[in-house]
């Protein structure tokens, strides 16, 4: 990767030290212990669990989930944990948000105080893993409408349903299961050791094309019991799930700049090294065209990303906003892989060369935490007043 991180615009200037510290945090264990060793399992399609695990040496887990042991992030700091990631390993990231975005801030955002110190602290410390189980087979942009049900039954309540595309439920402690109840009020459930609980099927998700080295699952309930004390109580609608997504998507705004930053890296590293016609293909105009389009689309990332993080910290940010910058933000990461490819040519599509790995992750971003489609049509409904779905 070129040694100096792209930041045309200087903004750098706008974090502070401790700011500054955290990200080179995250910066030097990406380039340390992730960068040299992920692509053969990203190859392979394997969890680098040792690799993974280690992000609990680095001050970032619960992300802006405060007390508990959590790292308790301002806003920008967040975003700037999800960059960095991004700019290594879309899996790796993907980890991390599943763990300590969804699973630890629906816990902290949600979860009562006995509930958060039951369970906060040894996620904080990586001894035990979250999973967050709200997409489903027929119910993906439709996630409102879930058709798992919880029935309540004594101090337990039965589970019926099934979930797919959950991230880390092969290895997670617990497993927050999103459902209606009888009265068709909307749930959290936390499912503890969800591989031993005999109503828990877990199929892996095989054949991916992107995010390849985090582990996807579909799950299935059947007549799956958990006590009535893992209810999350800060739950009452769909709304209340909604503010655990809108800060993980603020964060996936983020993880699209890194991914789009590296990417233009690589490639920038790449044009100034790769000679052709006995001169380096940095030279030549069209090359120079990607790489300008590139630049510019990465800082446009960047400047919404420090935005956002503003409005976040004022607690100003709204659904449409949010919207607006994954929207965007999806759509330029995946314009800026695919130049980057482009100016590699051929070595574009080996892995060694890393730009083909993160391609892909960028396809995987376009469509999870709100397909763009939907992000799309979120900004849509705020620009005319009139919602074109739902």
């Amino acid at each position: 990767m070129a040694a100096i991180p792209f930041d045309l615009l200087r903004l750098d200037d706008l974090l502070s030290d401790e700011q500054r510290r955290l990200r080179q945090q995250v910066r030097q264990y990406v380039a340390e212990q992730v960068l040299p060793h992920i692509n053969p399992y990203w190859e392979r399609a394997e969890f680098p669990q040792e690799m993974a695990f280690g992000l609990k040496e680095l001050p970032i887990m619960g992300g802006m989930v405060s007390g508990y042991g959590c790292a308790g992030l301002d806003a920008l700091s967040a975003g700037l944990v999800r960059y960095e990631l991004g700019r290594g390993d879309g899996s790796i990231g993907t980890f991390y948000g599943v763990h300590s975005g969804l699973a630890m801030g629906s816990i902290g955002l949600l979860g009562s105080e006995e509930q958060k110190a039951r369970w906060l602290p040894a996620m904080a410390r990586l001894e035990k893993i979250g999973a967050f189980g709200l997409s489903e087979p027929e119910r993906g942009s439709d996630a409102a409408n879930v058709l798992t049900t919880a029935r309540r039954d004594g101090n337990s309540y039965v589970l019926n349903g099934q979930k797919r595309w959950i991230g880390n439920a092969a290895i997670a402690n617990y497993l927050i299961i999103w459902a209606r109840d009888e009265a068709g009020q909307f749930g959290g459930f936390v499912v503890e050791e969800p591989q031993e609980n005999p109503g828990v099927q877990m199929r892996p998700i095989g054949g991916k094309i992107g995010k390849r080295a985090v582990l996807n699952a579909e799950i299935t309930l059947q007549e799956a019991r958990v006590p009535a004390a893992n209810r999350l109580a800060g739950v009452r609608s769909f709304h209340d799930v909604s503010r655990v997504l809108a800060q993980t998507r603020y964060t996936i705004c983020w993880e699209a700049a890194g991914i789009a930053a590296a990417c233009l890296e690589y490639a920038l590293d790449y044009a100034k090294k790769r000679q052709q016609f006995g001169r380096p293909i940095a030279g030549f105009q069209l090359i120079q065209q990607k790489l300008v389009e590139m630049a510019a689309d990465v800082t446009q990332m960047q400047l919404l990303c420090f935005r956002l993080a503003q409005l976040m910290a004022q607690g100003a940010a709204s659904s449409e906003m949010i919207s607006l910058g994954k929207y965007s933000n999806a759509a330029k990461a995946r314009r800026v892989a695919a130049l980057a490819r482009e100016i590699l040519g051929g070595n574009g599509i080996l892995l060694e060369n890393h730009v083909a790995r993160l391609m892909l992750d960028a396809e995987a971003i376009y469509t999870y935490e709100g397909s763009n489609e939907i992000n799309l049509l979120i900004v849509g409904r705020a620009l005319t007043g009139i919602s074109a779905f739902g």
